[in-house]
């Protein structure tokens, strides 16, 4: 690294970290391709969605403030109330937050994130898988979350070696609870990921 301090501040500003329960932990500042396009499509099937109405929408990158002890950067949220949103991030807890796991972040998404988000009272939490193409939707239930649902993308040939009534069953849609009107498609949470 430069010697130029300059440099190194610059440098510093970019590294990306979250503070869990007062601990700091660095995440990656590049995402895989599978990780980017995940994240991307689920903002843009909300940012669609959403527009007009006073619930926003908010990509990866921007600050999440839970609590003293705990300051994230999830990959999706949407906060209805305005009165959280500040120049400089969201102050308390969103309605909806996702997750894409991450091979560094994984651990943590279902951990102690997981718990900090629950206390604060997010009422939705995804968690995203975007290389094995599932998403786990879990609600908010007195303070901690219960696992809803798990929707898994399935794949043309494990589609064509299910029998009539397995392909039946398949779910290639669902809501989040707090805009049924919206319906998501695995395929375009999924859309153009290898």
């Amino acid at each position: 690294m430069s010697n130029n301090l300059a440099y190194q501040d610059e440098f510093q500003q970019h590294i990306r970290q979250e503070q869990i329960d007062g601990r700091v932990f660095m995440t990656s500042p590049r995402p895989a391709w599978n990780h980017n396009q995940v994240a991307g499509n689920i903002y843009r099937l909300f940012a669609n969605h959403l527009y007009g109405s006073k619930c926003v929408p908010i990509a990866d990158g921007m600050d999440l403030f839970l609590s003293e002890e705990n300051h994230f950067v999830p990959d999706f949220m949407a906060v209805c109330d305005p009165d959280k949103i500040k120049m400089d991030g969201v102050y308390g807890a969103p309605d909806l937050v996702v997750e894409v796991l991450s091979p560094s972040t994984a651990k943590n998404d279902r951990g102690p994130k997981k718990a900090a988000y629950a206390k604060a009272g997010v009422q939705e939490y995804w968690i995203v898988s975007p290389n094995e193409k599932f998403v786990e939707v879990y609600r908010a239930n007195q303070g901690e979350f219960s696992l809803h649902d798990l929707y898994t993308l399935r794949q043309d040939w494990e589609l064509a070696r299910m029998t009539e009534k397995e392909r039946a069953e398949v779910v290639f849609h669902f809501q989040c609870s707090l805009f049924d009107d919206l319906d998501i498609a695995l395929e375009d949470i999924f859309y153009r990921t290898f």
